[in-house]
C-alpha cells in the first residue's frame, strides 16, 4: 500500500482564517492568506505587531477550534481505504494536545495513532507529501519523492504539482502519478 503524508495546518484544517482573524481584530487590519506572497507572515502585519503575529499560535484553543477545509474529511475517508495515511504536522509545543484532540474529533477513522509531529517531513517514510509550506515541499522533492502543494500565494515559487482543494487532490491521485516511483514498505 502506498503511504500518503498529509500536512494538517492549511491543508486539512483552516489555520490562516482563524489566525488572521485574531490578528485583524486586535490590530484593525485586513490580513488574508491571499496577501501572503512568502512564508513569513511577520512581513505582512503592522509594524507594531511584527513578530508578535506568531504569539497567536500559542493561544489556548486556537488549534482545537479550527474548521476542516472543504471536502477534507470526506476525501480523507475515501483515500483511507486505498492508502496508508499519516498526518505529518509541525507544531509548537503548546499545540500538541490540541492537534491530537482535533484529529480524534474530526478524523476518528485515522486517529492520533496516525499523527506524526515533525519539523523534518522529508525524513518521514512515505511516497507522497501533501503540504503548503515551501520548505517542506522543496525538502521532500529533494529526496526524489512527490510533493503536492495546496496552492497558496506564498508557495507559488515552488515547482511541484499543485491543487486548489481536496477534490482536485483526489483527482490528482487518480492519475497514474505514483506509477514507477520507488515505494516505501509500510508493513
Amino acid at each position: 500500500m502506498k503511504t500518503l503524508l498529509i500536512d494538517m495546518d492549511s491543508v486539512i484544517c483552516d489555520l490562516m482564517s482563524e489566525w488572521h482573524q485574531r490578528y485583524n481584530q486586535d490590530y484593525n487590519d485586513t490580513l488574508t492568506v491571499e496577501r501572503l506572497k512568502c512564508w513569513n507572515s511577520d512581513r505582512y502585519v503592522k509594524p507594531e505587531c511584527g513578530m508578535k503575529i506568531y504569539d497567536y499560535l500559542k493561544e489556548p484553543g486556537l488549534f482545537l477550534g479550527l474548521r476542516p477545509l472543504p471536502h477534507a474529511i470526506e476525501v480523507l475517508e475515501r483515500l483511507h481505504v486505498k492508502y496508508d495515511i499519516l498526518i505529518v504536522t509541525s507544531s509548537i509545543t503548546t499545540a500538541f494536545v490540541e492537534k491530537e484532540q482535533w484529529v480524534e474529533q474530526h478524523l476518528p477513522f485515522l486517529g492520533k495513532r496516525n499523527l506524526i509531529f515533525s519539523h523534518r517531513k522529508d525524513m518521514v517514510v512515505g511516497d507522497l507529501l501533501f503540504d503548503d509550506a515551501p520548505h517542506n515541499l522543496l525538502d521532500f522533492t529533494s529526496t526524489g519523492r512527490i510533493a503536492v502543494a495546496m496552492d497558496y500565494p506564498y508557495n507559488k515559487d515552488v515547482n511541484v504539482p499543485r491543487v486548489k482543494n481536496w477534490l482536485e487532490f483526489e483527482e490528482f491521485l487518480n492519475r497514474p502519478v505514483l506509477e514507477g516511483k520507488k515505494l516505501y514498505a509500510t508493513c
